[in-house]
């Protein structure tokens, strides 16, 4: 499986350096994070390479905060005041940027709302413990919260797409840099309510599922609406600064306490994200 993921990551660039049509190059990018998701949970079924894998995902959680951060505050807020300015009738709307501003804040809340109100036990990271087995009705809990995240956060990968395509490869990316750890968690807490590699397969793939019906959800019908990506984007940068903020740099913090090298990877994350914002202005040109 990892040998097609990487695979499809090579077709992903190749079409959208190409500028092929956009819904070939959503489908692999809805692909490519739903195969993320999958793998972090199924990795975790032969134990020598979960116990190796295990010690690099405090790195990847940083990564993908790093970058998601980045993609947030330097192109999605952009990006959305220059869609509420750009026109006359959302101009007059947005009263000042009222409006995008509260949709942002609603993005925000409504990933608390339905990770941490609905599903309290939920958090990114590892929650197998011998010693302290979770009930199998928090798990799926949990699991069901997820479930409108990932929602959005095809979303999130359509609406940006449809602003600019370059934003559309940001946001695929800091996308994808989250699916494997939310893959790893969701895996890891079907094992810890005492299920099996087929409960992890299946759940995993549901949350995959539904990350690529956010995809087409939204390109399909979202995008036929007039002004529905000025009002989609920001509630999608929302979700994805809570995310970032919310759910990875409190692990990066509780890890990075004893390894700095953590914290750092934050900041690798950020040149990450600015070394491929340069790459992509110079192959698509703008």
């Amino acid at each position: 499986m990892l040998s097609a993921l990487q695979n499809l990551l090579a077709q992903i660039f190749f079409v959208s350096f190409r500028m092929e049509t956009s819904s070939a190059q959503l489908l692999l990018f809805g692909i490519a994070v739903a195969l993320a998701n999958v793998l972090g949970g199924l990795i975790l079924v032969p134990k020598g390479i979960h116990t190796r894998l295990r010690k690099l995902l405090k790195y990847l959680l940083a990564l993908g905060a790093g970058f998601m951060l980045s993609v947030t505050f330097v192109e999605v807020l952009p990006k959305t005041v220059g869609l509420w300015q750009a026109s006359a009738r959302l101009r007059e709307l947005g009263a000042d940027l009222y409006v995008p501003m509260v949709l942002f804040l609603g993005g925000y809340l409504l990933t608390q709302f339905f990770e941490h109100t609905i599903a309290p036990h939920f958090h990114l990271g590892e929650e197998i413990h011998s010693e302290h087995l979770i009930p199998a009705r928090s798990a799926y809990t949990a699991i069901g919260g997820l479930l409108i995240h990932a929602f959005f956060d095809g979303v999130s990968i359509s609406a940006a797409a449809a602003v600019d395509a370059r934003l559309g490869i940001l946001m695929f990316v800091a996308v994808f840099l989250h699916k494997f750890p939310e893959g790893f968690t969701i895996g890891s807490m079907i094992l810890a309510a005492g299920k099996g590699p087929k409960e992890v397969l299946v759940s995993t793939s549901l949350v995959g599922a539904t990350t690529l019906a956010g995809v087409f959800v939204f390109h399909f019908v979202g995008a036929g609406i007039d002004s529905a990506v000025a009002y989609a984007l920001p509630v999608a940068g929302g979700v994805t600064l809570y995310v970032a903020a919310s759910d990875l740099i409190p692990e990066v913090n509780h890890h990075g306490g004893k390894n700095p090298l953590v914290s750092l990877s934050v900041f690798l994350g950020v040149a990450l994200f600015f070394g491929l914002h340069v790459l992509l202005h110079e192959v698509l040109g703008g």
